[in-house]
């Protein structure tokens, strides 16, 4: 199913989804955004300008997907295999495909994934070894299958880059300068939870007008892995601006990934984190609403029944400023979603993005009981 709002980076299907301990992080200052005083200006005034009409944005720190590894199912695991792009890529407003794109970026950097189409072809590969070789799992090691390249960002980056209305000169300077159209835009990771009830109810939320993005549409919990966190785990007590790639360890980075999404989920739904399954990474999903920026969605279960879910949510949780409404959807009327159905429209990309990974991924299905 295609949508100009919304596609799909990356899916894990041939694993059904993956764990923590199956996902590791590189951090460096090499995969921050580029930059120059010209456009550091124009996103202080840009934010200036939105902080005078919404005096209750807040700018702070996030992580930045630059790249990623995903390890096939046909070799050893201590060798990963890179099936994928090498940067995160996204349609341009003159309409130029993706697949053009990754292409002429195909050798712009050593030790990256191999360039590919993102319409699946890769994958579906992935795919079918993986298929081939369930009755030969036992012979693989244990170990991280997927590997998230990150640097750092911040929120008013974000709003002056992948929001700026300048977007596609942006993108072309990128590509011109550094050979990559992504260079100077801030790309933070989001994420987001397919949360999936006892009684097999998928959870929506109808997002505020006062929100950033999406007003007045149906959403998934979400939000942002917080490097801050990571550092008050690490003993460290810093300011956001103050915030550097050295000051954080690899584990704690994947930890505060997974965790994160239970904490909105605990914050915007007001479910205890008791009540919630480990979370299910399915891959990553781009909003080109944002200029390709991109969200981690997992699928988390809940050991609670949607009235139950219901009653919680009503009586209010620590964000419940941001949602207006909750609605249920059946897994059965979640996998059957497609652009002809009303309820698609309603759907903001973050939305669309999870459910075309649980669609294609299916984390609470058969396959997954192998996990």
């Amino acid at each position: 199913m295609m949508d100009s709002e919304v596609s799909v980076l990356l899916h894990c299907a041939a694993w059904s989804g993956l764990l923590e301990s199956q996902v590791q992080v590189e951090l460096s200052e090499r995969f921050n955004r580029q930059t120059d005083p010209t456009l550091e200006r124009q996103i202080e005034e840009a934010w200036t300008h939105r902080v005078s009409k919404e005096p209750w944005l807040f700018n702070g720190s996030k992580f930045r997907l630059h790249s990623f590894c995903l390890a096939s199912p046909a070799v050893t695991l201590k060798h990963p295999t890179c099936t994928q792009s090498p940067h995160v890529p996204v349609v341009d407003h003159a309409g130029e495909g993706q697949e053009g794109e990754l292409k002429r970026r195909q050798s712009t950097e050593e030790n990256m994934c191999t360039s590919d189409s993102l319409h699946h072809t890769a994958q579906n590969s992935v795919d079918e070894r993986g298929r081939n070789q369930a009755e030969n799992t036992d012979e693989q090691e244990t170990g991280p299958l997927l590997t998230l390249r990150l640097g750092l960002t911040c929120y008013k980056d974000y709003l002056g880059t992948n929001w700026s209305c300048e977007v596609a000169e942006l993108r072309r300077r990128g590509e011109v300068e550094f050979g990559d159209a992504l260079a100077l835009l801030a790309q933070p990771l989001g994420v987001g939870g397919v949360l999936c009830t006892d009684d097999g109810q998928v959870v929506l939320i109808r997002r505020s007008q006062r929100v950033a993005e999406a007003g007045g549409l149906l959403d998934i919990p979400g939000g942002h892995p917080e490097p801050k966190v990571v550092c008050e785990r690490l003993g460290q007590e810093v300011r956001e601006e103050q915030i550097s790639v050295d000051m954080m360890q690899q584990r704690p980075v994947v930890s505060e990934l997974f965790s994160s999404v239970c904490t909105e989920i605990r914050d915007e739904v007001n479910i205890p984190l008791s009540s919630l399954g480990e979370p299910i990474l399915m891959g990553v999903a781009l909003n080109h609403t944002s200029a390709g920026r991109p969200s981690a969605e997992f699928y988390v279960s809940c050991s609670l029944t949607s009235d139950e879910v219901r009653k919680l949510y009503w009586k209010g949780g620590a964000e419940a400023n941001e949602s207006t409404d909750i609605v249920f959807l059946s897994r059965a009327d979640v996998l059957q979603l497609d652009r002809s159905s009303p309820v698609w429209a309603e759907l903001c990309p973050s939305a669309k993005g999870a459910v075309l990974l649980y669609q294609t991924v299916k984390p609470d299905g058969e396959q997954s009981q192998s996990r």
